[in-house]
Parts: structure tokens; sequence; C-alpha cells
């Protein structure tokens, strides 16, 4: 049901439904927003039920804030509707000031597809949650969570899955991942303990709320007691399949136990406020549960047959871009033809408040050489290159940019029939990331690209002029960061290089100094990287300026003699 709130409405609560986008309260519905039932998903007839009124309606109790209205005002929605196929509103009829309604029928005009399914059909995302009833028991079930990672460039390093139970379940056991906390003492001292009271919960998984899950190492995949999963136990990565499709899958079990008055085997409810997340990895937001016909498997016994899950529900996340200040991941820019390096954007994967530097001042142009040093140790380097150059120093000056991975794209040459470049990659964590990769996206010189060397280079025409970069064979890893030769010298960057040619016949008009030459847009393992705010100019264009603007005075001084010389 879509409610048009028009007051700059923040939701706290919402008893009987959630919010469609899959938010956590508080929720800002300005614009208005759709709500799904929750936990009774269906309106039935009053035939089906013999007139039960708590089957055949729904109530939603909505608490919340607004904003612009004043006592005695009322806040009422600009609309409410049924956003069911196949169902036609009018436009709501409203009563005094606070008391609105609509009646919604089934449209005539409506076409019914020709295969009608019991539940909703199954939705495409970036990536899929599937939550599968395997087993299902009186006052409890066992369950299976499959994700596929169906976005070309999506990607997940050391998944964090997260959700929340909405009916005081717990997880008793588990295979093919684990809890980051294994404390039973929530369930001893809260309802589960009430009701269970023979229970021994000192071996069970987890009593959390909100339960932190992860993917096992690899040492557990054949591990008797929480392995022999398919597509489990790879430290929580989850590849694309343009990368590897034997690894875009990961897959889990559990055993969940149930709480009154949801004993009845067929009283199944999965969890809702689903949330994943990985370490330099593009940042997904998911939505709610949607039941789907139960999932079909191939009978575990070889025969040509199938079964079936009890019951089915899907979770499709998609990709955000990350806001302002928030990326994880950063670009500089540099050239043959300029002296000074764009280094990545002040605060570009966050700041913190206390370090005394300026979080909105531009980043302040650097030696080439410097981009080899931590950000945090720049500062000299920065202060007297901007002495030598007479550059102006902001004060105070600007913080660094934080991030754990940097790529910096260098203009090595241009001449009569091509071009190349340099792509240099920075790690500045301690932790290694294997098996990684790099889109770049460039708009105007993609189809010149005539080879990578050093490393892996793919072109993919049908994802906006990207090339894939990736580590050869045996040299995949992108090391972490390391202390330096002798104390006291700043820690050394893990750090993957490549040259990369491109021709311009294919590419006419290409102009490099111009800046045709860089990406406007670069991932790291799926996590869109902050791209800097200029990009290098030639000196030489800089220096014709110059000599312009000293005509023109020049031009403007002799004006002036003459004229007093005739006066």
């Amino acid at each position: 049901m879509f409610v048009g709130f028009q007051h700059k409405e923040v939701l706290v609560s919402a008893s009987g439904a959630i919010v469609v986008d899959g938010d956590d309260f508080p929720v800002a519905v300005g614009n208005g927003t759709i709500f799904a039932g929750n936990p009774q998903v269906d309106l039935k007839t009053a035939i089906e039920t013999a007139g039960d009124f708590t089957q055949i309606a729904a109530q939603i109790e909505i608490a919340g804030s607004v904003f612009g209205i004043k006592p005695p005002g009322v806040p009422m929605p600009k609309n409410i509707k049924l956003v069911n196929d196949g169902y036609k509103c009018p436009k709501p009829t409203l009563r005094g000031k606070s008391y609105m309604r609509v009646c919604c029928k089934k449209d005539p005009k409506a076409k019914e597809e020709k295969k009608r399914l019991k539940f909703l059909p199954r939705r495409y995302g970036d990536l899929s949650l599937t939550y599968d009833v395997l087993q299902a028991y009186g006052n409890n079930y066992q369950a299976q969570v499959t994700m596929d990672n169906i976005h070309p460039l999506g990607r997940l390093d050391h998944w964090n899955l997260t959700w929340e139970w909405m009916n005081g379940e717990f997880i008793s056991t588990m295979r093919g991942a684990y809890t980051h906390r294994r404390d039973f003492s929530e369930c001893i001292y809260g309802t589960a303990g009430k009701y269970y009271k023979d229970f021994d919960f000192s071996t069970i998984i987890n009593c959390e709320k909100r339960p932190v899950i992860s993917d096992l190492p690899p040492d557990r995949k054949n591990d008797s007691q929480v392995g022999k999963l398919p597509y489990c136990c790879r430290n929580g990565t989850l590849l694309p399949s343009i990368m590897d499709e034997s690894k875009a899958r990961s897959i889990f079990q559990l055993q969940v136990y149930k709480m009154p008055p949801f004993l009845n085997r067929t009283a199944l409810v999965p969890p809702e406020k689903w949330k994943i997340d990985g370490v330099v990895n593009p940042q997904y937001k998911c939505g709610p549960p949607i039941r789907v016909d139960p999932t079909e498997f191939p009978d575990p016994s070889g025969l040509d047959s199938k079964t079936y899950a009890v019951a089915s529900w899907q979770v499709t996340c998609n990709i955000t871009r990350p806001k302002e200040k928030l990326s994880r991941c950063c670009v500089s820019f540099s050239a043959y033809y300029n002296r000074s390096a764009i280094p990545c954007n002040t605060c570009a994967c966050g700041c913190d408040n206390n370090k005394g530097c300026s979080q909105n001042a531009k980043a302040m142009l650097l030696p080439p050489e410097s981009l080899l040093v931590p950000s945090d140790n720049r500062t000299e380097k920065a202060l007297a290159w901007a002495a030598l150059n007479k550059f102006k120093v902001p004060n105070p000056r600007p913080c660094p940019d934080n991030c754990p991975v940097s790529i910096n794209w260098h203009i090595d040459s241009d001449f009569k029939t091509g071009w190349t470049a340099s792509v240099t990659l920075f790690n500045w964590d301690d932790s290694p990331f294997e098996d990684w990769f790099a889109a770049i996206k460039l708009d105007k010189a993609y189809k010149g690209l005539e080879g990578v060397y050093s490393l892996n280079g793919t072109k993919f025409d049908n994802l906006n002029n990207t090339i894939l970069l990736q580590g050869l064979p045996g040299l995949n890893f992108l090391m972490g960061e390391v202390n330096g030769t002798r104390p006291g010298d700043p820690r050394v960057p893990g750090k993957q290089q490549t040259k990369i040619s491109f021709i311009k016949k294919r590419t006419p008009g290409i102009n490099i100094p111009r800046g045709d030459g860089f990406p406007t847009r670069i991932l790291f393992n799926g996590e869109e990287c902050a791209l800097p705010t200029q990009i290098p100019r030639s000196s030489a264009q800089q220096k014709s300026h110059f000599k312009f603007l000293i005509v023109i005075i020049m031009a403007i001084v002799t004006f002036i003699l003459m004229s007093d010389h005739l006066h």
C-alpha cells in the first residue's frame, strides 16, 4: 500500500507492516512510501475464512514526526492506494480533517499472466538472497540461505550478513557460516528461557535479535560438523561471474527455534531488515523478504527428479553509489605534461573531527613521488612543493583522504599515432586483497585500447566502455602495507602497476592534454572510488594563456601611453 506523505514525515515505528525499501527506523518518508504486511502478508476473502475479520483485514499503527504542521492542523497524506498488480484505486475521499478512505477494485482491463503463480515472481537485483525453509517441525525449522551475485562488477570480501528476528527466534545450530557472538545468556534470561525451561542453551549458536553472520574459512570446508556444504567456506568471498562463476554463490544452513504463538509447523516467518557488507566492496541496500514460489532443488539421491523447499522468500539487494566522503577507495591523477599530481580528494573516505585539519579545503597539489607516501606523511612535501611553485596554502590545511586503497592514473606519453598511461594500485591497509580487480570506464578513449602489460586487461563493450584489470595468475594478491626499511621511515603500501597503450586512429579527435585520456569512473572490487574534482592541465596551455595575458596588458599600457602623449 502506498501512502503519499507530504510533510517531511519521519517514521519511528509501524506495527503490522514494514517499509518496502528496507530502511531501519527512523526513516524519512516525506515523498511517500510503500508498506507491505508483516507478519500478515495476505488478505483473504470472507468466504475463505468464514468471515474471520482478523484474516480479511489489516491495521497499521504508525508513529512518527512531521514538520510544518501546527496544532490544530492534521498531517494527512496526499494520497493512499493499493499498488498490487491488477487493482485500480480512484482518488481518495477526505472526510473531515482526519479521515481518508479509498475503495480499490480489481481492474477489468488488467491482463492476467498465462502462468498464475501462487506467490510473487522472483525479482532481479544486483545481489539475490534466498531464505529457504528445508524442513519444518512444530517449534523449529531448518533453513538455507543462498546468496547469488548477479551484478557483473559486484563483489563481496569477508561478507557480514545481519538481519532482525521479529518474534524472538534464536539459532540452535549452523553449517557453512558462524556468528560473531556466541552468548547464550540472552536466551537464558530472556523469553526463550522462560518457554524452553529444560533446554540446554550452552550448545546453541546465537541468541541475538540482530546476529552478525560470516562465512567460514577454507580449512572448515570438509568439517563434518560445520562444513561439507557446496559454495561455502571461502572466507566470505563472493566474486562476479565474469571472474569465476563457481565463486558467485555462497550458501549456509541454520536450525531456528521459534517462540509462541508461532509453534505450528506452517507458522513460518523469515527475519527482516537484511543488511550485507564487505571490506572494500559495493554498498548494498536490501529490500524486505518477498514470499516466492518454493525453490526447486535436484534430488539428493541422484534420481532425475526435483525436490522443493517448504517455503521460500527472496531478498533483493542493489548497489548504491557511496555518498560524498564515504567512499572506501580514491583516485589520483597525474600527467607527463604537468609537474604536479592531483591527489585524492580531502576526506574522500571520511575524516576524524578531532584532527584539527580542514575537511572542506581543497587537497593540495603534490610532487608525483609523494603519492608513494601515506597521506598522513605528505604534509612536509606538500608545503615544500607549494613554496617552490608559489601555490596558496589553506589555513587550516586540508585533511588526508584516509582511504585504505588508492589508484593513480598517469598519462605517460602522447604522440601522433597513440598514447600511453600507467595505472598504479596502492593498498594502505594491513590486509592483502586476493583476486582483486579494478574496473575503469573510459568514455572517449575506450575504443583505442591496444594492450595492457603486466596485468590482465579485458574489454567489456556491454559494461559502458569498461576495462577490467586483474592480477596475472599467481600474482593476484595486492599485498598489505608494511613497515619501512628503517625505524621511523613511512610505511610502504602494497602496490601493483601496469602500462596501457592506446591507438588514436580508432578514436579520431581525441585530445589527451585536454583531458580525454582520463577515466570517468573507477571501481575497485566493485566499490566506486572517489575521483578528483579536476584533471592535470598542460603546462603549454598554461604558458600560452600567460603569454596571451601579457600581450593584452602590454596593449593596454601602450594605449594609455599613446593617449597621454596625444593629450
